[in-house]
This record gives structure tokens, sequence and C-alpha cells, in this order.
């Protein structure tokens, strides 16, 4: 009798194939599942670091221009040359790993009809990269005037 209650026991005491392939299948689930979200959140942070990094290099560029003078920034003066085309690396530093973004430098018209309007320029920075296939837009834009801020700098 008592041969036949440990079996009895053993029997109830196991899993079976059905209960292991259930439980395997939802750690697998559960496994996929924080993968993806670790993936998910690597990849916004990499877009905030490159987002970053392209408004650090419109800035720079924007206090450069800023210091210019009005001859310099309409082109009057030929020593001067503000360049229409740049790239800058995504690591400043090392300058190699990652990598480029493309920027421009128009200066405009300012666009408005006042009496003073040849006075006043638009400079306009724009970036562009392209990071896992998809490419980015970021551009920053400023009013330079005649009788601006360089003439107390100088």
């Amino acid at each position: 009798m008592t041969h036949l209650t440990n079996r009895k026991l053993k029997r109830e005491g196991a899993y079976t194939l059905v209960e292991v392939l259930v439980a395997l299948g939802v750690i697998g689930f559960m496994f996929s599942a924080c993968m993806a979200g670790f993936s998910y959140g690597f990849g916004g942070v990499q877009l905030d670091r490159e987002n970053s990094r392209a408004g650090q290099i419109l800035l720079e560029k924007m206090e450069l221009l800023r210091l210019y003078n009005w001859s310099q920034v309409t082109g009057a003066d030929t020593n001067t040359y503000v360049p229409t085309n740049f790239t800058a690396p995504f690591y400043p530093i090392s300058g190699n790993g990652g990598f480029l973004y493309n920027g421009s430098v128009s200066i405009t018209n300012s666009g408005i009809t006042q009496t003073y309007s040849n006075d006043i320029r638009t400079i306009t920075v724009a970036l562009t990269w392209t990071s896992n296939r998809v490419r980015h837009y970021r551009s920053m834009s400023t009013f330079v005037s005649q009788y601006g801020l360089q003439n107390y700098i100088y």
C-alpha cells in the first residue's frame, strides 16, 4: 500500500510537458518584450544625443556670425568669407567615428517692408544628417542689423 501512495505522490508533484512549454513560451515572450523595450529606449537616447549635438553646432555657428560686422555679413569686406557650406562631426573631440552633419549658411534680405529693410539681413543656419537610414533636419535663423550689437563689440 505504501508503494502505491509514494507512486501517486510522485506523479502529482511533477510538471507536465504542456506546462513546461507554456512556461517557456511566457518567459520567451517576456524576454523579447524586455529586449524590445531596451532597444527602443537606447534608440531614443541616441536621437536625443544627435539633436543635442545639432543644437550645439547651430549655436556655435550663430555665435560666430553674430560677431561679424555689417560689411562682412553683406560681403563688402572681401577679406572675410562666410562659408555657405560646412561639415561638423558627431564626436567633436576625436573627429572620427559617428557621422557628419552637413550644414549650410544663407544670408538673405529680411523680407520686411519698412524703410530700414536695407539695414537688416536674415541669417539661417541649417543642418542635415542621416542616422539609421532616416534623414534629419534642424535650422536656426536670426536677424542681423547694420547698427546692431556687433558695432559695440569692436
